[in-house]
This record gives structure tokens, C-alpha cells and sequence, in this order.
């Protein structure tokens, strides 16, 4: 588990990866697992299951990066299903977990119905390390 330095505190980052390709889960795992521990999901039911699940072990993520197309449960509707459990809970809106949403789609409708659907940031596969985590720096994570 990889502990992060800020200013005389330690910052641990607990981020969900919901990816269904096997290779960006272990790229953005390598990435992001420097930052805190990053649990795993490969479509939108498992996570939506893994958010609520670490909530009501009081263990809330901090950040999600999600892909847009998966199986099962695409992510627009994942991250609308996620929003619903932080409403359901009074969650404001600077304490809800940020999230990331990665796609290979190159187009800005897709951009702007994803802020439609309340992400937080809006990456392009190939996912680069630096776009990554000037993301998370502007979140105020790391």
C-alpha cells in the first residue's frame, strides 16, 4: 500500500478502478497504487456494488476512474447510480468522491455528457500519467 508525503501529513488515497480491459486496469493501478490502495471493478454493477459497499464500512473512496464503455452496466449509468447513494445520504458536494471517467471515444459529446452526468474530469485513452494526476492534484487528493 503506497503512503503519500504533503506538507507534514501522510495522505492515503483510496480509489476504485472500473475498467473492463485488463491492461488499462493494470496501468492506472500501477499509476495510481503509489497514492493509497485501489480496489478493482471490471463493469459498472461492480462498481456501483463496491462504492456502496465501502460506505457502509465507513471506508469511502476518494477517487473513481472509471471507463465509459463496459458490460453489464455502462458508466454514465454507473456514476448516475453512485450520485443517487450520495444524495440518498446528504453527501455535499465537495465531500462526494471524484470521479475520473477514461474513455477511447475522442469526442466532445461524449465530454459534455459525461459533466452532464456529474464526473468530475474527463480523460482520453491512452490514459498519460502526468493528465492523470494533474487531475487528482486539482482535486486536492495528493
Amino acid at each position: 500500500m503506497g503512503v503519500v508525503e504533503h506538507q507534514e501529513r501522510i495522505i492515503q488515497v483510496r480509489t476504485l478502478i472500473v475498467e473492463d480491459d485488463f491492461t488499462s486496469r493494470i496501468l492506472l493501478q500501477s499509476f495510481l497504487s503509489a497514492y493509497g490502495e485501489c480496489d478493482i471493478a471490471v463493469n459498472g454493477r461492480e462498481a456501483v456494488e463496491a462504492f456502496s459497499s465501502a460506505r457502509e464500512r465507513g471506508q469511502s473512496y476518494d477517487l473513481i476512474c472509471m471507463d465509459i464503455m463496459m458490460p453489464e452496466m455502462e458508466g454514465h449509468a454507473s456514476v448516475r447510480a453512485i450520485r443517487a447513494l450520495e444524495e440518498a445520504t446528504a453527501t455535499l458536494s465537495p465531500n462526494r468522491v471524484k470521479i475520473i471517467m477514461a474513455t477511447a471515444l475522442d469526442d466532445g459529446k461524449n465530454a459534455i455528457e459525461s459533466m452532464n452526468e456529474l464526473w468530475d474530469a474527463y480523460l482520453v485513452k491512452p490514459i498519460h500519467k502526468k493528465d492523470l494526476l494533474d487531475h487528482i492534484k486539482d482535486f486536492h487528493l495528493v
